[in-house]
C-alpha cells in the first residue's frame, strides 16, 4: 500500500489534504492518506466494476424472478464503517511491519517464490474465508452481522460488496492477514486485491458458465447462487475443496438444468396458462 501512498502523495495529496511540512513518515500523514486512498478505491472499484458487470454481463432476464431485490442504495457506510480497521492492517504494513517486498530478489525462492505467494494466497484466504463464512452463519451470528447480505436471493454485482461492516471486515481480514505471515510482492499484492473483488462481483453476477472440467474445482457465480438460495452450501470464495471437507458442498442447480432462468420460465408458462384458462 505504500506504493499506492506515495504516488497519491506526489500528485494529489500533498498539499491539498496535509501540509507540506510534514514528514513523509508522519504517522498522522499516512494514516489520513491511507484512510482517503481506501476508501476511494474501495468506492471506485465496487462502483465501477459492478455497474460493468451489471450492464455487460449480469443476465436481466433474473429481474423476473419473485425472489429478485434490487440494491437500491449503495452501502459507502458499509464502506466507511470496513477502512478504520483496514486502515490500522494498511498502517502496519506502511510502518515495515509486514512481510512485503518491493524487488523479486528478495524474495527468498525468486521468480518461483512469486508465482508460489500467488497460489498459496489464494489458497489460505480461501480456506479462511470458508471457515469465518461458516462462523457467520452461526445461529448466534448470523441475523446480526450476515443475514443483510442474504436478502438477495437472486444475487447482482451490486451485491456483491453489501454486507454489514463487521462481516464485511471479517471476510476481507484474510487478504490482509497474509502479508504478515508469508513474503509477498508489493505489486504482487495489490494485483491480487484488484482480482479479490472482480472475483467477488463475478460470482454475484449470474452468469453461471464454467469450462466443463473445473466445475467440480471452482467456486463459480453459479455454486454461490446455490448459497443465496440454500443457505447452508458453498461457503467457498475460489474453490470447492473446503466445502468438499467440510461437508457443505452443493453441485449448483444451474449446472443440472435448474437455474433460476428455469423457475422464472415456469412461472411465466403458469401464468399464460392461467390467464388462457
Amino acid at each position: 500500500m505504500d506504493l499506492v501512498l506515495n504516488v497519491s502523495d506526489y500528485y494529489v495529496f500533498t498539499p491539498y489534504v496535509y501540509p507540506s511540512s510534514w514528514p513523509e513518515d508522519e504517522p498522522l500523514r499516512q494514516i489520513i492518506g491511507l484512510l482517503v486512498v481506501t476508501n476511494f478505491s474501495a468506492a471506485l472499484l465496487y462502483l465501477g466494476l459492478a455497474a460493468l458487470s451489471y450492464y455487460f454481463i449480469f443476465d436481466h432476464n433474473l429481474m423476473k424472478h419473485p425472489q429478485f431485490l434490487e440494491v437500491r442504495t449503495i452501502l459507502f457506510t458499509s464502506i466507511l464503517s470496513n477502512s478504520i480497521p483496514t486502515v490500522a492492517l494498511f498502517f502496519a504494513e506502511v510502518r515495515g511491519y509486514s512481510k512485503l517486498y518491493d524487488n523479486v530478489s528478495e524474495s527468498p525462492l525468486g521468480w518461483p517464490g512469486l508465482v508460489f505467494s500467488m497460489l498459496s494466497f489464494l489458497f489460505f484466504t480461501d480456506m479462511c474465508i470458508y471457515w469465518i463464512h461458516r462462523f457467520l452463519h452461526h445461529k448466534l451470528i448470523y441475523k446480526r452481522f450476515h443475514k443483510p447480505h442474504h436478502i438477495w436471493k437472486i444475487p447482482t454485482p451490486f451485491a456483491s460488496h453489501a454486507f454489514h461492516p463487521v462481516d464485511g471486515f471479517l471476510q476481507g481480514l484474510p487478504y490482509h492477514i497474509y502479508p504478515f505471515l508469508f513474503p509477498l510482492h508489493k505489486i504482487l499484492y495489490l494485483v491480487l486485491y484488484v482480482f479479490v473483488n472482480i472475483w467477488t462481483i463475478s460470482i454475484h453476477d449470474g452468469d453461471y458458465r464454467v469450462p466443463g472440467l473445473l466445475e467440480q474445482i471452482i467456486n463459480g457465480a453459479a455454486h454461490h447462487t446455490d448459497h443465496h438460495l440454500f443457505f447452508d452450501f458453498n461457503y467457498g470464495q475460489y474453490f470447492t475443496l473446503w466445502d468438499r471437507i467440510g461437508g457443505s458442498y452443493r453441485h449448483p442447480a444451474a449446472l443440472m438444468g435448474k437455474s433460476p432462468h428455469e423457475h422464472i420460465k415456469n412461472v411465466q408458462e403458469e401464468c399464460y396458462c392461467a390467464y388462457c384458462v
